[in-house]
């Protein structure tokens, strides 16, 4: 009897273990398509959490959206050169790792890119190069040493008129990050937060087997050269779609916010971090910095790899990082 009943004990166990599901949603956040993965027992539930998620990225946007007049950075944006502004201590701290992250990469990435001119366009309608006079002045007011924050009184100053502060090349990251954390917190064991190819994930399918990522070259779309897998952050930047050709020369609509020149010479940058926000704003920040500076960079960074495709098709590699390619 004792053994019978362990055997419906062992059986029980492992019915509920495999009775949980993959479920998924796709929804538009923050201007961009997101996918929301879980692993839930019923669709019921897995809608309630994918739910929670999609509330807490509506939240992390109304707080750092630029373009809601009613906006904590709105507000940052409409007292630049009169008065430092008051925040409230998350947008704060983020705003303090932006400057961190500027630090780190020389100024590869900067939040006050929203000062730029927008001179580069990507429509077809550019004929010629602009002009160093007018690719100078495009980042006049681009400077994140003009960003003043007080840590005791919780403001943050920009220091000229007419500056501007913006997250598109970390808040979707950002908000991957603490969607993840709040599902976690809920007791999903696993899933996928995928801001428009910026993905954060935990935990492992109802299988036990990891999430992955596939690797493709922009080259050879059609194809990945490797699969990963992944336990935390992935983000993958990329001029493939969205540049423009003079004498033979393509340039990228990743601009270099200390120049106002795009990048050039690199396709596509996938980072891998344990955070989100880290590495997106580290995959913009090495198509900027170039191939040797910003790999260079990576490698000096912990739990931290990444892949750089050059516009030759060469594929290079961070230390610590092994790929298995696909034949």
């Amino acid at each position: 009897m004792l053994k019978f009943l362990s055997l419906i004990c062992i059986c029980f166990c492992l019915s509920g273990a495999i009775s949980q599901n993959i479920y998924k949603q796709k929804t538009y956040l923050m201007g961009s398509d997101f996918e929301i993965t879980v692993v839930a027992k019923t669709q019921l539930e897995a809608d309630k959490q994918i739910a929670i998620a999609i509330g807490e990225i509506s939240r992390i946007e109304a707080l750092i959206s630029s373009w809601k007049t009613t906006s904590e950075t709105s507000n940052i944006n409409k007292n630049a050169g009169v008065s430092p502004v008051k925040v409230s201590e998350e947008l704060f701290s983020l705003i303090q790792r932006a400057l961190q992250i500027s630090n780190l990469t020389d100024g590869a990435f900067d939040i006050s890119y929203a000062s730029m001119d927008k001179l580069w366009k990507y429509d077809g309608s550019m004929t010629q190069m602009p002009s160093k006079e007018a690719i100078k002045k495009s980042v006049a007011k681009v400077g994140y040493q003009d960003i003043i924050v007080d840590p005791k009184n919780s403001t943050v100053f920009l220091k000229n008129k007419g500056m501007k502060i913006g997250f598109g090349a970390i808040g979707k990251g950002y908000a991957a990050d603490k969607a993840k954390k709040m599902l976690i917190s809920n007791g999903v064991s696993g899933g996928i937060i995928n801001a428009s190819g910026d993905i954060n994930s935990w935990g492992s399918k109802p299988s036990g087997s990891s999430w992955q990522v596939a690797i493709t070259n922009p080259l050879n779309k059609n194809k990945a050269f490797a699969m990963l897998p992944i336990k935390d952050a992935v983000v993958t930047s990329g001029n493939y779609e969205k540049y423009v050709t003079f004498n033979s020369r393509r340039y990228s609509h990743i601009i270099d916010p200390r120049t106002g020149y795009p990048s050039q010479g690199i396709i596509s940058v996938t980072v891998f971090a344990p955070k989100a926000e880290l590495a997106d704003a580290l995959a913009t920040s090495v198509f900027v910095m170039g191939v040797e500076t910003g790999i260079d960079r990576i490698n000096q960074l912990k739990a931290v790899e990444c892949i750089i495709i050059t516009d030759t098709g060469n594929i290079i590699t961070s230390n610590n990082l092994t790929l298995n390619t696909q034949e």
